[in-house]
């Protein structure tokens, strides 16, 4: 099993909340405690961004794969 790299601009997260099934997240910035990211489709062309969907500020500390957490999925293309 792989380690989860530190959150980064351009990574894909999904969300690992049962009520957020298949929820995928782009990291578009990151400061001292928070990443912002965009929800995204993913497909066989890359992720593509939800239209009308607004930007989700997440505390880094959350980004790690617990249950109320998110997993790491890879960078976008």
């Amino acid at each position: 099993m792989t380690a989860t790299p530190a959150p980064a601009v351009g990574q894909i997260w999904q969300d690992a909340d049962r009520r957020s099934y298949g929820r995928y997240l782009r990291i578009v910035s990151i400061d001292a405690t928070h990443a912002e990211a965009e929800q995204v489709t993913l497909t066989a062309q890359g992720a593509i961004p939800v239209p009308r969907t607004r930007h989700t500020r997440i505390d880094l500390t959350r980004l790690r794969p617990t249950s109320t957490g998110y997993r790491y999925v890879g960078t976008a293309d």
